[in-house]
């Protein structure tokens, strides 16, 4: 059981809700509720009090106290977009895209998700969840408290079990919440037609992920030259069927009828954005679904950034996701994805830091439990450095900001 901890002398407690504030959208976004001259009390894994430092109480004798003079603390982020599991880089295609290869050239020579699946059937379990634990950990030094992971480079049943075997596993053996998600829907093998294996995906792979488990959610790249409206719909209603709720690939290179089939399906999430129109945004305007930006996959693929500021201002929830992954996004560092957002997506740091904890937690169905400075939720919180602002933090970018770390109530390192 995690000691109690007391952080005192805080210069900011920030993202401080009541418990029915869940996310927030519009105008909202622009509100980061913080205590000044502030203590946090945690006990037993849990947020157990928090105030000025004139309200501070007495704590039992072996609490481990910290002095955050100077510091600002926040809780950790919750990154609800990756493909954590991966088997090996891809820099080749990195150089290819410098020399003026596109996406969508480099995938019909066999690279992209096909490159990545071919090396994931030659990594043993073991060995492709010690390469996931490096990640694991590198993303929690980072200010990562909970991450969604997908599935995807497997693209048969054996190895897409054995993904989502891996990602299950970092929950158990790291203080990360993990979510994961079925993405078999990701990529066409090269030795299959697409009818084919879109029947593999339903009639097959479905089933096994079921039987063990393995899956909160089913996910579809829904794109051209990958899966329709029509096939994303088929894939997402027979995964909902054992339970697997949708959240989607949508609109990153073009304008797909992701956010469409999204919202049809009633999903989650739809993530990317990199494309999408006036008819899409009015649409999402009438769903509960999540628009979740990946900044760190429009920079890296020189792809329009989504439209955050016409999105936020018409109304509309923004959440912030790292998709962290080998091909189009390799970094899971949501302190930069912060800054992407703030400088490309002209974001303010309060509707980034709003994004990338308030909403990315409702978008994993954690609000009870993450995202927010709340009084029972897990202990789950990061401080920074000496910081004359909160917008200093995202301004200074490229540079991290997170001092140290404490998941489910224990400090790490």
């Amino acid at each position: 059981m995690a000691n109690d901890i007391l952080i005192k002398n805080i210069k900011g407690l920030v993202q401080v809700r009541d418990p029915q504030i869940r996310s927030v959208a519009g105008r909202a976004m622009s509100e980061l509720p913080m205590i000044e001259n502030a203590f946090l009390h945690l006990s037993q894994g849990l947020i157990r009090d928090y105030g000025t430092m004139d309200e501070m109480h007495q704590v039992k004798s072996g609490t481990t106290i910290l002095d955050a003079s100077g510091k600002f603390v926040f809780p950790s982020f919750v990154d609800s977009h990756t493909h954590l599991v991966f088997a090996a880089s891809r820099e080749e295609e990195f150089v290819m895209k410098i020399k003026g290869a596109t996406y969508a050239e480099i995938a019909a020579k066999g690279g992209g998700i096909l490159n990545s699946a071919k090396k994931l059937r030659a990594t043993s379990e073991d060995e492709l969840f010690e390469k996931t634990l490096t990640r694991a950990h590198e993303i929690i030094k980072l200010g990562t408290g909970a991450v969604e992971i997908k599935s995807g480079y497997g693209l048969t049943v054996k190895d897409e079990v054995k993904m989502l075997r891996v990602a299950k596993r970092i929950g158990k053996e790291t203080l990360l919440t993990v979510k994961t998600t079925f993405l078999g829907a990701h990529a066409v093998p090269s030795d299959m037609k697409k009818t084919d294996y879109v029947k593999l995906v339903i009639d097959e792979m479905i089933p096994a992920v079921a039987e063990e488990n393995l899956a909160d959610y089913i996910d579809v790249f829904c794109e051209e030259g990958f899966f329709s409206f029509d096939e994303t719909e088929r894939i997402v209603e027979a995964g909902k069927k054992y339970g697997m709720k949708p959240r989607i690939h949508a609109n990153q290179l073009h304008r797909s009828g992701g956010v469409q089939v999204g919202v049809k399906t009633k999903a989650l999430s739809v993530d990317h954005l990199e494309n999408i129109g006036e008819e899409e945004i009015e649409l999402l305007k009438t769903s509960s679904t999540m628009p979740t930006a990946l900044p760190g996959a429009a920079f890296f693929l020189n792809l329009p950034f989504p439209p955050a500021r016409k999105m936020i201002d018409e109304g509309l929830p923004i959440a912030i996701a790292s998709d962290y992954n080998p091909g189009s996004s390799p970094s899971g560092n949501m302190q930069v994805m912060l800054s992407l957002a703030c400088i490309k997506m002209k974001m303010t740091p309060e509707e980034a830091f709003n994004a990338a904890t308030l909403n990315t937690a409702a978008a994993l169905e954690i609000s009870d439990s993450h995202g927010s400075i709340t009084k029972g939720k897990v202990a789950n919180i990061f401080i920074s450095k000496t910081s004359p602002s909160v917008a200093y933090l995202p301004y200074h970018f490229a540079n991290d900001f997170v001092d140290q770390v404490i998941l489910k109530g224990e400090l790490i390192g």
